[in-house]
């Protein structure tokens, strides 16, 4: 709750997003999450920064808080949160504290009456291509990562102690009855428009990567034939001065020729292909919400009839 808080505190009519640090405790193969606190907004120190957590931290445990770090938290809209910089910061975090998760809360769709706390963990496969900081076709290719294999989904579930789940049906009560039938909002147009225009721009950014590595193709593919052709003529002029009794010329380095081209990087695609891969199944998954949110609307109007 104190996540959801600062999540809508923060991104409160502007497009800002809330990060912050997650603490808790590892029970058997259970990561319990029982506590957070917010980065400190408008900080471009990693040492400020790193110095804030750290006293924190310290100040959790005097008062007998959980106070290890098992992860971070940020806000997204509508399943928009896929970039290098998530995939850097969680491999940081993992690197050094490997039980951490990344909790994504989406605060419009929960807005909307669809509770969206889900948690990742980077794959075995991403953390292999990270750690080589090579991104070229063959790495990616020699550990199999591929869009659909950079994070792992964790089942989140969620507890409240007696006292809160007290406080909540306190607050149900006292809640106004405009209030409490907010979550039956069926105008759920609107957000699937914003999430379609979102896989729109993700699908315009992997078009863009498609011609990119198409481009690189071509002028490998130019470079061959260059080559070959190269290759072809140098043995036609030692054959000839071989039948007029004359030594073959020098053998040339066709790589000096011929400098290889750098191959193109493939970790941006293969980011913005699981964006949309997110899209998509964010998409399957509000559309099915709302089908049965039309089904209860229905039989709620046939009882009143």
């Amino acid at each position: 709750m104190k996540m959801i808080k600062h999540c809508h505190e923060e991104v409160s009519g502007t497009t800002d997003i809330a990060q912050g640090i997650l603490l808790g405790l590892m029970v058997g193969d259970t990561l319990e999450i029982t506590n957070c606190f917010p980065f400190p907004r408008n900080v471009d120190d990693f040492d400020i920064e790193e110095d804030y957590q750290l006293e924190m931290m310290r100040h959790q445990r005097k008062i007998n808080f959980d106070y290890l770090s098992v992860g971070w938290y940020q806000s997204s809209q509508l399943g928009n949160f896929v970039s290098r910089n998530l995939l850097d910061t969680q491999f940081s975090y993992q690197s050094s504290i490997e039980e951490s998760v990344v909790i994504i809360y989406d605060p419009v769709k929960s807005a909307r009456g669809f509770l969206s706390v889900k948690a990742y963990r980077l794959t075995p496969e991403a953390i292999n291509v990270l750690n080589d900081k090579e991104y070229t076709p063959e790495i990616l290719r020699k550990f199999k990562l591929g869009h659909h294999s950079l994070f792992t989904e964790i089942k989140v579930v969620l507890k409240n102690s007696p006292l809160m789940n007290v406080l909540q049906c306190d607050l149900y009560e006292r809640m106004p009855g405009i209030e409490a039938s907010q979550f039956l909002d069926l105008g759920s147009l609107s957000t699937m428009d914003r999430q379609m225009r979102s896989l729109m721009e993700s699908i315009d950014e992997l078009s863009q990567e498609a011609s990119k590595f198409n481009n690189y193709q071509r002028q490998v593919s130019k470079q061959q034939q260059d080559k070959h052709k190269h290759v072809q003529k140098r043995q036609a002029e030692n054959a000839a001065r071989q039948a007029r009794g004359e030594k073959p010329l020098p053998e040339e380095d066709l790589t000096k020729l011929f400098k290889p081209i750098p191959p193109l990087p493939r970790l941006d695609a293969t980011v913005t292909a699981s964006q949309i891969d997110i899209y998509c199944r964010e998409l399957s998954q509000f559309c099915s919400q709302g089908l049965g949110k039309l089904y209860v609307a229905k039989s709620l109007q046939h009882d009143e009839e």
